[in-house]
């Protein structure tokens, strides 16, 4: 009998782990208004939590350049994001991340991602400089 009851114990431990490793990260993030929409600016510690499943696209909006944050998908710079649509996801409700140095370039490249409809855009508040104050580590080429 405590053999099956350490076995159910076991089994359910084992069945939470598995939900909790597998379930999508949620953002809390702080809510921008802008002209046309939102955006979402996301400190540090989400953007960590969000890289563990990575479920966007995420653009280093800065010039000239400085160095990504790992797992950095493309570089666009900020004031040619409306030129470059052809390297963004075609579906503009897909999640896109957008990071600068100091978060400046990056919140006026999503305010023009809204302006041009895109729905779910994320900025890093701070960018790479909060990322290094936070003692993360920068690639560079």
């Amino acid at each position: 009998m405590f053999r099956i009851f350490l076995l159910l114990v076991i089994a359910g431990s084992l069945l939470i782990a598995a939900c909790q490793a597998t379930a999508p990260t949620k953002t809390q993030g702080e809510k921008v208004e802008v002209s046309d929409g939102s955006y979402t600016d996301v400190s540090v510690t989400e953007l960590q939590s969000m890289l563990k499943n990575k479920d966007f696209t995420f653009v280093n909006v800065h010039i000239p350049y400085a160095g990504d944050i790992p797992q950095t998908d493309l570089s666009i710079p900020y004031d040619e994001i409306d030129e470059n649509l052809n390297q963004l996801p075609a579906d503009k409700n897909t999640k896109i991340m957008l990071y600068c140095r100091s978060d400046r370039m990056s919140k006026i490249a999503s305010e023009t991602l809204v302006g041009l409809g895109y729905t779910n855009v994320y900025n890093l508040e701070g960018g790479m400089v909060a990322w290094e104050q936070a003692g993360l580590k920068l690639d560079y080429k």
